[in-house]
């Protein structure tokens, strides 16, 4: 259909596999893939949508994929549109390190991820941020951590009691990545694709609810 988004969603049964299913039911023409069998063509996707999951239980896999990293970098670098959340957000970091290694992962982002035993911490809570005068409502659940100094944000992300946490809110090119997994996607208007520098059409809903899941 003209005028409509094609939407490609990363989705298996533990890598990519926490995703809500509003936001797949609000989508147009959404079709799936799997990154660790799957070598997406993206030449006429306008989002890319990478959720969360576990993909530190699938390093190897995902590893091998080389070239599934290899056209998501590709798509990213020239401009494509992208939300990453949580474990999609740590695929496109440059490698996550465990107590067995390093294991390259998309390279989009250039930050580590552990998940090495001595260095997992809880982080656990409703979230919300406001970028571009819109708010965003999410939740953070996870035991990784990023390695060494923490990215700068481009929001300041608050818990449910109002009070200011450290999760970031990255930003690079149309690629908007976090820890936070968002209640409700934000829109993607498909005639206005113009700056490959800049995400500038990624569109809140008017009418953000705070889920109770």
């Amino acid at each position: 259909m003209a005028g409509t988004v094609k939407t490609l969603i990363a989705r298996n049964d533990e890598a990519f596999s926490f995703i809500y299913q509003e936001n797949i039911d609000r989508l147009e023409n959404v079709s799936f893939f799997d990154p660790e069998r799957d070598v997406p063509c993206l030449d006429d996707v306008a989002l890319l949508y990478l959720p969360g999951g576990y993909p530190e239980k699938h390093l190897d896999a995902l590893v091998r994929a080389e070239a599934t990293r290899r056209a998501i970098k590709d798509y990213a670098e020239r401009g494509g549109r992208m939300i990453a959340e949580c474990g999609g957000m740590m695929y496109l970091c440059e490698k996550v390190v465990t107590d067995e290694g390093e294991f390259p992962m998309c390279g989009v982002l250039p930050y580590s991820i552990t998940a090495r035993r001595a260095d997992r911490k809880l982080s656990l809570g409703y979230r919300r941020f406001t970028l571009d005068g819109e708010e965003y409502r999410g939740h953070e659940f996870h035991y990784t951590q990023f390695l060494g100094e923490m990215p700068p944000t481009a929001a300041q992300v608050y818990n449910a009691l109002g009070e200011p946490v450290p999760t970031p809110v990255i930003r690079y090119r149309n690629v908007l990545a976090s820890y936070t997994h968002l209640y409700h996607l934000p829109i993607i208007d498909p005639n206005d694709f113009k700056d490959p520098n800049v995400l500038n059409d990624l569109k809140a809903p008017s009418n953000r609810q705070q889920s109770s899941r």
